[in-house]
């Protein structure tokens, strides 16, 4: 099985919309999927957060 390219993951989410999927729709899905894909990366490299210090950040607000 071949790995999953970018475009190849862009073009299976698209397909994945209904037929009647606005341009913002077809936009937002790949804008959601890129920062899930960044995020992995990001945790895969150990440039993550701990969820309480990520919320303790979020209260001095």
């Amino acid at each position: 099985m071949q790995p999953h390219t970018i475009k190849q993951e862009a073009l299976d989410a698209i397909q994945q919309l209904p037929d009647d999927a606005s341009t913002e729709q077809i936009m937002y899905r790949l804008y959601v999927l890129e920062n899930i894909r960044r995020g992995q990366q990001d945790a895969a490299k150990g440039d993550s957060q701990a969820a309480e210090e990520l919320l303790k950040d979020i209260q001095t607000w």
